[in-house]
Order: structure tokens, then sequence, then C-alpha cells
């Protein structure tokens, strides 16, 4: 059965807009397996529409695309005839035409009578009349991106068979890089082989263990796996054991490097405090040439425990050091996502470093999972509780049974502080972040209240420039200091500073240019729920989504609520599957959440 379609409700409302009356159409083009015919496929549902597609074994037939819709022999100029009464005309796999289709949907398009939706895939060869489509300015163009980590999640929680744990979620994003045929095809074999197990702590789906070598992936891998040159191939299996390796490294070989480097294989990383460094290009490349290795040539090649550790460390380092800088952009951690996905014991030192990075990016429950990971082999650790309680907290969980503080001293007064704006509590968060003698006082910004953040210990000019904006609720300010702060990877800081100026902002206008970003980043923040974006929780979800949860808020039933909208039972519980997910709630605690607050926003 097919996966549910998920996510990119911009990109159908685009396509379905551009297939209605006085539109001449629309051309999508993206990567290979981004989900560009099924996105098409969910716009066009229930429309009139005819259907042709290219073939890599038609590309010399003349009209071949079109054959069930053409006499046999017919000329351009008639079959530009025959098909202009068709009022819309799907074209998939544009760029796999025989020249005389390509030729035919041009035509189409410069009469302009016929209604084109043309699918094509990027950084593949197509023919001229095609590509004219969208350079010549025939047709607008849709340049779809592979899918989203946070939908990917969405989408994995129905492929899986329930919810998926936030690490094994991120790994599958990151091995397919957005190629959805290959993700159905991970998880498959996944689940076949009984790899996909409850997490003890959650209950969600986790994956650890090696990378199963199915078809498709020996074919996305085969440029590594099918090496047969020998100082080539001992090179790719001893990056994928103990990647990144320093250029200057005794296994590194210049001359072979090079030859790697030139074929996309490897990247080499610009100079850092320790040099220059070596690594795949690919994530999936890693975890196919491990997989691959027979037991005897992954123990030689696999790095010792003390090694192991020393990578840990150097990670860890390197993270801290750019959180000290205010830069908390992505960057590869090979180390970490290799012990994790081994399922070997992850040092609790290792995890509170990961989960505060998460956090700081926005990605709360990743760094859920990560602190999780800690707590597992040193069930003690305090720097792992601190960032747990934080994540939660700042996802509107409130730890039932949980005391406010932890041994931590001032780290714990702020997991009281943010448990209590999860209850919405804000006059006890500032109170709990008063007591700590000004050790937090960004947090007294996010939290609305930049008095209190009179002297920031930190040196980073973008936090200062949000405390600085926001005090005088200047609302352009807070939009630039919400940009800088997106730039350094603080997504959730840059949703509440823009949703800080749609209260600041004297033109509407503005206000709404404003929301419309803090609501994009929010997105993006695995179902942040902090105080500054409470104003922006229905506007998430699409205008059939507002009107199904309003209905359900109003205590009517999924079969009601698909009599009164003339919609089918299983399309209500989808559209309120969607926007739960999306909301982090559920039918009887969303609601009462969500109404109120909309309110305050307006």
């Amino acid at each position: 059965m097919p996966w549910p379609f998920t996510g990119r409700e911009d990109e159908v409302e685009l396509v379905r807009r551009s297939s209605t009356a006085a539109r001449h159409g629309i051309v999508v083009t993206g990567p290979a397996g981004c989900g560009k015919s099924r996105l098409v496929e969910e716009a066009l549902r229930g429309t009139d529409r005819v259907r042709a597609a290219g073939t890599p074994d038609t590309r010399d037939t003349p009209f071949a695309a079109f054959a069930h819709l053409l006499p046999e022999a017919v000329t351009l100029h008639r079959a530009v005839r025959l098909l202009s009464g068709v009022r819309l005309l799907v074209v998939d796999d544009a760029h796999l035409l025989d020249d005389a289709s390509a030729a035919l949907v041009h035509q189409l398009a410069v009469h302009a009578r016929t209604r084109l939706v043309v699918v094509a895939t990027d950084h593949a060869p197509a023919p001229d009349a095609v590509r004219r489509l969208w350079t010549g300015d025939l047709l607008p163009r849709l340049a779809l991106g592979p899918l989203p980590h946070d939908e990917t999640a969405e989408l994995l929680t129905a492929g899986a068979g329930g919810p998926v744990e936030p690490l094994t979620a991120r790994r599958l994003h990151r091995l397919c890089g957005g190629d959805l045929r290959l993700l159905r095809d991970l998880v498959g074999a996944v689940r076949a082989r009984g790899l996909l197990t409850p997490d003890p702590a959650t209950g969600e789906r986790a994956w650890r263990g090696p990378l199963p070598l199915t078809a498709a992936v020996r074919e996305r891998a085969a440029a590594v796996l099918g090496r047969a040159e020998p100082a080539g191939r001992e090179t790719l299996d001893r990056l994928a054991f103990a990647e990144p390796l320093p250029l200057d490294s005794d296994a590194c070989d210049l001359d072979v490097l090079e030859r790697l480097e030139a074929e996309g294989l490897i990247e080499v990383t610009e100079p850092a405090r320790g040099g220059y460094a070596v690594r795949l290009a690919h994530p999936l490349h890693g975890p196919a040439l491990r997989a691959a290795a027979g037991r005897l040539r992954a123990g030689r090649l696999a790095r010792a425990s003390e090694e192991i550790g020393l990578a840990l460390k150097t990670e860890a380092a390197a993270l801290e050091r750019r959180v000290e800088r205010a830069d908390v952009r992505d960057t590869p951690t090979p180390a970490g996502e290799w012990l994790t996905e081994s399922g070997e014991p992850v040092p609790a030192a290792y995890a509170a470093v990961r989960a505060r990075y998460c956090r700081l990016r926005g990605e709360l429950r990743d760094a859920a999972a990560w602190a999780r990971q800690g707590l597992r082999h040193t069930p003690g650790d305090e720097a792992c509780h601190l960032e747990l309680a934080l994540s939660e907290a700042q996802s509107g969980i409130v730890g039932e049974g949980e005391a406010d503080e932890l041994r931590g001293g001032g780290g714990g007064g702020g997991a009281a502080a943010w448990r209590a704006a999860a209850r919405g509590d804000l006059d006890a968060a500032l109170e709990a972040l008063q007591a700590l003698d000004g050790e937090r006082p960004y947090d007294a910004v996010r939290l609305g209240a930049p008095a209190l953040a009179a002297e920031l210990p930190c040196s980073a000019q973008v936090f200062q420039d949000h405390a600085e904006a926001l005090s005088r609720a200047d609302g352009p300010a807070l939009d630039g200091a919400a940009e800088a702060l997106r730039e350094r990877g603080f997504l959730l800081f840059a949703a509440e500073a823009h949703a800080q100026a749609v209260r600041a902002h004297r033109d509407p206008l503005a206000a709404r240019t404003s929301r419309t970003r803090a609501v994009a980043l929010a997105r993006r923040c695995q179902g942040a729920r902090t105080p500054a974006l409470t104003g922006l929780v229905l506007g998430e979800l699409t205008a059939r989504q507002r009107q199904i949860v309003t209905l359900a808020a109003a205590g009517l039933s999924n079969r009601q609520i698909a009599e009164r909208l003339t919609l089918s039972v299983r399309t209500v519980g989808n559209h309120l599957y969607s926007a739960y997910t999306r909301l982090g709630g559920d039918r009887q605690t969303l609601p009462g959440r969500t109404t109120a607050p909309e309110s305050k926003s307006a």
C-alpha cells in the first residue's frame, strides 16, 4: 500500500491553483525520488485530466508518450490540433520524452489552450523543447527540494506503523537525502528484519544496528561498493570506519585522495584548529561500506575503544566551541552518529553536549533523545537531566511528579522557569529566573521580559540585539535580530523573535510578514511550545485543518464533521492526525490549548 501523502501543503496549493481557469499550468522539477509525481497526483485529485509520460525505452519513437491519445500517423501540427481540446494535460517524466512528444508539449504551451502540468527530474538530460518551457518563461516552475526533516519524521510515523524515535528519524532522513523511494525501501527492510523495536523510555520505534544492503542501497552506493581499484577501495573503507581522517594521516595517499575527490566521493574540510580533514561525501556511503565489510575486515578497520572515546571528545569540544561563538549551524558529527546507530553506550558527557546543541538549534525532540541516551547508562547525570527537562518544558511538556529543582543549582532553576512557562504561569517563570541572580538572562528575553536581561553575560552581539529590540518594542529591529539568529542556526530563538515582532509592528502588512516567518521557522522546531509562539499555533495549520480542528474542539465527532463538510470519515481523521502531529497535542488536550492563545495574536 502507498504511504499517505504528508506535508508540502503550500506546494500542493500552488499546483492546484496553476491548473484552474486563467492559468496556463506549471512545471514541477526536483531530484529523483523526492515525490514530484505524488505531489501532482495529490494536488489534482478529483479533477478531470489526461495523462502522458515519457519512458527511457521509447525515446526514439515519435509521439510515443501520446500514442494512446493520437492516431498512428500524425504530424506535429495535427497533434497540436487534436490535443488543444484537452482541458488539463499532465506530462510525467518529461525529461524522458522523445523529441516529437517534447515539441508537442512545447507547442501546446505556446498556444495556451491546454493547461499543462509537466513533471521533470533535475540534473537529467532533457529535450531542449522541455527545458524551454521554463527557461523561455512559457510556464512557471516549481523547484521541489527534498522533503524537510520534520515532514519526513511525520511521514515515517505512518510508514513505520507508529511514532519513530527522533534519532532513528534523523538517521533515515540523513541516509536517504530526500529520496522517498529509498526511504520506503529502508523502512520496509528494517521492519521485515525486526530491527525497528520499541524504545524502552518512550515506546517509540527505534532502529539500531547495521544498514540493510537492499537492492536500492546497493544501486545508490554502487560508486563505492563496486570499486575494484584496491587503493581507492582501501581508502574508502578506512574513511567508513574512521572518518574524518586528518589529511596528514598515514592512511591518506594524496594521489588516491585527489582521484576520489575528483569523482565526488570524498570531501576535504576547510582548515580549522586541527588542519584539513577528509570525510566521505555522501552519508549513505559510510554505512554501506561498513555493512558490506566482512567480519575480519571490519575487525581490522574498526577503531579501538580509545580512539572512539577520543573522537567523541574531539567532536564534543568542537560543538562547545561553536556554542561559545554563537554559531550552531548544522555540522557533521559522524562519531556520535556511528555510536548511536551501532547501539553502543553513549557517554553522558557527550550526550549532554549533543542535547544542548540540538536544543539551541530548536531540535527539541532530538535534544530529549540525546539526553535519554546519556541517562540510559548514567541515570544520575545532572547535565543530561537538565537538558531533558529544558527540551521537554520548551515543548510544552510538564514532567509528572518531578521536582522543580534539580541538583544542578542554577540550571535546575532554569528548568523550573520553563516548566512554569509550560504550565502557562509566566509570572512564576519570571520569578524563577529572577532568583538566579541574572544567570540566565536570555531566557528572560525569550519569555518577553527584557528588563531582567540588562547585562547579558555572553559576548554574542546577536543576543544583545534581540534584547534591545524587544525592550524598545521595535518590530523591524526584532525581525532583523530574528534573521541574524536564523543565519547562526538558532531557529527557535529566531521564530520567537519574529513572533514578538508581530505584536510590536504598527504596520499590519509587516506584522503578517513576521507571523509568516515565525510560523515557517516554528514548524522546523519539532513541536516547540514556548510563550512567544503560543499565538502562532493555529496559524501552523492549513485552512481545512483549522476548520476541522475547530469543529473537533466544539465536540463534534469525526463522523459529524465529515457529514457537515461533505468529506469522508477517513479524510477527517487524516486531517486531525496531521494537525495534532504538527501541534503536539491530541483531541482531548489540544483544542483548549489552541483556541485561547489565538485571540492574543490578533
